[in-house]
């Protein structure tokens, strides 16, 4: 028990780091480029996140469900499995991502910029920001992949090592891009690609030493259909969950922006960037449940798993407390971040931030149960919560936002805690048990 105890928190805080890669990507972005650009430049950021959402997906769809699957592999001791599965993630990462440049960022840019934002003064900045990030996608799958084999492989440290110089890295490149080259909100696009692209030429120093790992490129093409059904099958209730998510974004977005125009836009913006705060920890303790859990239920360990899994909710718990009472006692030094001191925007920023940070606490804790779910083999219970996690809060925002606009903000609340007692009756009315 001591052994996984050190383990859990290795793997915790290097998937942390990985996540403060999407995290730090996304809100210093906006808080340079709300502050060398403008409010508006904030806006066309989070009006991107769609995007960077469906790209997030395909990470999701290849690489956490051939993760779970190596990781698998790896407690059985089946190393060629663990090989051949590494491989096909790699190349189906490498193939979906240039796909996607070329139909998003060189054939069709512009028709995915307008899809996206339907404010004349805003889309000018979204087309730049978007036509950069659909170019550099492949770097977006190939970090997050990368990260997720290389710590299933025994090595979080040089994981917690690229995320932080990939960092280092996008920040200090946002300025030079931006104020010293004069590339505008493109420069921030291309200061995060840079970034992840130096974090993968120090992930492959992994495969440097012989002695310190165990995963191989292996190209055999026995059962290559096959495996990769397997691939995205396992990965496929992350990813529908993620691909929910890049609808109620584009939803979203599009609501906002027409029931509370550019103020609104720009507080949800902020709250958006709020939500990559909680992500950072959610995402690290769900990386930790995939993969130090997978590797207990290879192993048959049900007490190990039991032990990982309270860790787990603990730690969530414990940092969701923490992010909320801090938004809460000062929402305006948020919304003051990004670069703006006009009233009205401040005004409209703070009613958000108070309210969002309470709705995602029921988000947190439902996603964390999803993978629990996944864990134990209850598939069915795993792809309703995929589903439900973000699609129920569509129907929610476009009722209040119809009758209620006042209390627009109150909508993901709502549908959160609509989508908990739903889980709760299913469970119950189901008889489903966590057992091995």
């Amino acid at each position: 028990m001591d052994n996984i105890n050190k383990q859990f928190y290795n793997y915790l805080w290097a998937y942390i780091l990985v996540a403060l890669s999407g995290c730090l990507g996304n809100v210093v972005d906006g808080i340079i480029v709300g502050n060398l650009i403008s409010e508006d430049g904030v806006s066309a950021i989070n009006l991107s996140k769609p995007i960077n959402q469906f790209i997030f997906t395909l990470h999701l769809l290849i690489n956490a469900g051939a993760g779970m699957l190596v990781a698998y592999a790896l407690g059985n001791k089946n190393i060629g499995e663990a090989k051949r599965l590494f491989t096909r993630a790699f190349m189906l990462s490498i193939g979906l991502g240039v796909l996607l440049a070329v139909f998003g960022g060189i054939i069709f840019p512009d028709e995915t910029a307008q899809l996206l934002c339907s404010n004349k003064q805003i889309l000018p900045l979204a087309n730049e920001y978007m036509r950069i990030l659909l170019l550099g996608n492949p770097a977006f799958i190939l970090m997050w992949g990368l990260s997720t084999m290389v710590g299933v492989d025994g090595s979080p440290k040089l994981v917690s090592v690229a995320v932080i110089i990939d960092n280092a890295v996008n920040l200090f490149l946002d300025i030079v891009f931006i104020q010293w080259f004069g590339w505008g909100i493109a420069g921030s696009s291309a200061a995060t690609i840079v970034g992840h692209l130096v974090g993968i030429a120090i992930l492959l120093s992994h495969w440097v030493n012989p002695e310190h790992r165990r995963l191989t490129l292996d190209f055999s093409f026995d059962n290559l259909p096959s495996s990769w059904r397997c691939i995205v099958s396992q990965g496929a209730p992350l990813a529908i969950a993620s691909i929910s998510l890049t609808l109620l974004l584009l939803s979203a977005n599009t609501i906002v922006l027409n029931t509370l125009g550019r103020t609104g836009i720009f507080a949800f913006a902020v709250c958006m960037n709020l939500l990559q705060v909680y992500n950072l920890f959610l995402s690290g303790t769900c990386q930790t449940l995939q993969s130090l859990g997978a590797i207990q239920v290879g192993k048959g360990d049900n007490e190990g798993l039991h032990l990982i899994l309270r860790k787990a909710f603990r730690f969530i718990t414990v940092a969701m407390a923490i992010t909320c009472l801090f938004v809460w006692i000062s929402p305006t030094t948020i919304v003051r971040l990004f670069g703006t001191n006009e009233p009205a925007f401040v005004s409209e920023g703070n009613y958000a931030l108070r309210i969002f940070a309470l709705s995602f606490i029921p988000f947190c804790y439902i996603y964390v149960l999803m993978i629990v779910y996944k864990l134990y083999h209850h598939h069915h219970m795993a792809l309703f919560i995929s589903f439900a996690l973000s699609l129920t809060v569509i129907p929610v925002l476009w009722i209040v936002s119809s009758w209620f606009p006042n209390y627009l903000w109150y909508s993901y609340l709502v549908a959160y805690i609509i989508e908990g007692i739903a889980i709760f009756a299913i469970h119950r009315a189901t008889h489903v048990k966590f057992e091995l």
